[in-house]
């Protein structure tokens, strides 16, 4: 395992000390798991822009094979 030597304000070290005590963690486990969350945060958001983008691209002809469904499903 490899160390990180990260440079805090004192007021942030101080609440996280105090989340840390308040969850019986250790400080380095509670700022590793933040760490963790924030990966998975930024990776569900990078995978919903990639949807929304994809979606996006295909809108326009989804809307045209509606619009033939449409034509199609009001036909005599």
């Amino acid at each position: 395992m490899a160390t990180l030597s990260v440079r805090l304000p004192d007021a942030l070290l101080q609440e996280v000390d105090r989340q840390a005590v308040r969850l019986g963690i250790p400080r380095a486990s509670y700022v590793r798991q933040a760490l963790e969350r924030m990966k998975a945060e930024v990776e569900r958001q990078r995978l919903t822009e990639r949807l929304q983008s994809a979606s996006g691209r295909v809108r326009a002809e989804s809307m045209a094979v509606n619009a033939e469904f449409d034509a199609v499903e009001g036909a005599p």
